[in-house]
């Protein structure tokens, strides 16, 4: 019998999601130069090309975070620790191996048969398009040129999850750097915006196969021996999927929510360009800070729950309640206070119009105060799935997903796509609510008092911050004039403008933070050093 593996060792928890924070930076910024160049080759209302790309890329990504991201998030990673802990690698190999079988399987399946049914199923994704037949013929086709990208990212996510249980988040933080690589080769030599439309989604499934096959060597790296093998449903992977199915959902409500509000903004010509624009602004802060705290935050919840250890649940909570506050707070004040002023500055150019930019502002401002809620559902749902409760956040989400398809239905009436984001926000908000009464009751988690005076006074420093912010983007005229004519490396007055206000305003949330005492630079010292006793996150690949 293979002898249990030693308990996965406590690395420090704002260690591992400032790593993994730090690589989805690059990746982020990556992004946003990907979307820069696709606003100004496919631009939003004034061409086809920008609402049938903008499909093709948000429905294969909605079933990667429910079947993958989402599942394997809630199910895989705790059962896999598990097993990697009290009965060794063999074992845990043996496990992840069925269930990249049985997800594999699943979601070709899947994928085959959503190719198939694309032209019946385009009629409920985006019924706004019925009547512009091109336009609809276009998004059926490059919707079908995207979905192989599901299985592929399957197969990632697992792969993640096995690294992720070992403590190796250098892989899992640089494979998204694929995608915006493969994207930017594919559109940057396109000037025809139907063409550009076309090798972004042919460029989708090629950086797939990439990242798939970067992960699954960074798996064999750290140590695990994955197989290939016929799908067998075994009782731990029948245990997997009772599991996996809730966690899916619950897991996936935001994104769900975010998918109905682009099926309802398609209503509107450019309403789904819209929406995808003011995403990379107010998903940054998901991207960088909520899914790195959540990666981080389950395997060590996992390894203190199965040890009954409660101060450690409890200390792992606070810290990552704490640590995600103290970044989207202000990221949410910033989204409020200057909308127009980062999308006029960032996107407008091409044909990507200032009619556009306005537009994706609003819906951005009204986003921007649900972003704190985005980022605490991803940090209290490992609370529940680190206790093998996937039922509750599902529950919840579809509660949430409700009042948003309702609030939505009736705001988009009255103001139209810019309601659509209210809703969302809202029923954000509701959800995490919904997670933080439950764990209070049941004596699982609730903020200790010294963490209440914290969020207390990172909200205080937010609140100032946003009111620089405020100015900045009220003397935005005064802020450009001096810049006006410069060119540097093909920036110009707005850009430059936003770029610096960006820059001072880092700054001044810092000091901010520290007048407020919202954080002390001792604590800033102590997060980032690596304390006798705890093993740190590894470095290797």
């Amino acid at each position: 019998m293979t002898a249990p593996a030693a308990s996965p060792p406590k690395s420090g928890l704002i260690r591992s999601s400032l790593l993994l924070s730090g690589l989805t930076l690059i990746s982020r910024f990556m992004g946003l130069a990907r979307d820069l160049v696709l606003t100004a080759r496919l631009g939003a209302s004034a061409t086809i090309a920008a609402d049938a790309y903008y499909t093709a890329l948000a429905f294969p990504n909605l079933f990667r975070r429910i079947f993958a991201e989402g599942a394997f998030s809630s199910a895989f990673v705790p059962a896999y620790t598990k097993t990697l802990t009290g009965e060794g690698q063999a074992e845990a190999d043996r496990i992840a191996s069925d269930a990249l079988a049985t997800l594999a399987a699943a979601t070709i399946a899947l994928t085959l048969a959503a190719q198939l049914a694309m032209p019946w199923l385009m009629y409920v994704i985006n019924p706004g398009y019925a009547s512009d037949p091109v336009k609809f013929k276009l998004a059926i086709v490059l919707t079908q040129i995207s979905m192989p990208y599901l299985p592929c990212m399957a197969i990632g996510a697992l792969l993640s999850g096995v690294l992720n249980a070992h403590r190796r988040f250098i892989v899992t933080g640089i494979f998204p750097t694929i995608l915006n690589l493969v994207m930017l080769v594919a559109v940057i030599p396109q000037t025809d915006p139907i063409r550009a439309a076309f090798a972004a989604s042919v460029g989708i499934p090629i950086a797939g196969v990439l990242q798939a096959g970067l992960l699954w060597w960074g798996a064999s790296k750290s140590g695990a021996r994955i197989r290939l093998r016929w799908p067998k449903l075994t009782p731990e992977i029948k245990a997997l999927i009772s599991l996996a199915v809730p966690g899916a959902i619950a897991a996936s409500a935001v994104q769900i929510n975010i998918f109905i509000s682009g099926i309802l903004a398609s209503q509107v010509a450019g309403g789904r360009a819209w929406t995808e624009v003011a995403a990379r602004l107010y998903q940054l802060p998901l991207g960088l800070i909520g899914v790195a705290v959540s990666v981080a935050l389950l395997p060590r919840l996992s390894s203190a729950v199965q040890a009954n250890d409660h101060e450690d649940a409890q200390n792992a909570t606070d810290q990552a309640v704490i640590f995600c506050l103290a970044l989207t707070a202000p990221a949410a004040a910033a989204l409020i206070a200057m909308p127009y002023f980062l999308i006029d500055g960032l996107f407008t150019r091409g044909v990507f119009t200032a009619i556009d930019a306005r537009e994706t502002a609003w819906i951005l401002l009204n986003y921007g105060w649900g972003v704190p809620a985005f980022v605490l559902a991803r940090v209290l749902q490992p609370a529940f799935f680190a206790r093998a409760d996937t039922r509750a956040p599902m529950r919840f989400g579809l509660i949430s997903v409700a009042v948003n398809i309702a609030l939505g239905l009736a705001l988009f009436q009255v103001i139209g796509v810019k309601g659509i984001a209210a809703a969302t926000s809202a029923a954000a908000w509701i959800n995490v609510a919904q997670m933080a009464l439950l764990l209070a009751k049941r004596g699982d988690y609730s903020p200790t008092k010294a963490a209440w005076g914290r969020i207390t006074r990172i909200a205080a420093a937010s609140t100032a911050f946003g009111a620089l912010l405020g100015l900045a983007s009220y003397e935005r005229d005064w802020i450009e004039a001096p810049l006006r004519g410069i060119n540097l490396a093909g920036l110009g007055a707005k850009e430059i403008a936003v770029l610096g206000v960006a820059a001072a305003g880092v700054a001044a949330y810092g000091l901010l933070l520290l007048a407020f005492r919202g954080i002390t630079v001792t604590e800033i010292k102590a997060a980032l050093r690596r304390r006798p006793g705890d093993a740190a996150v590894s470095t290797d690949l």
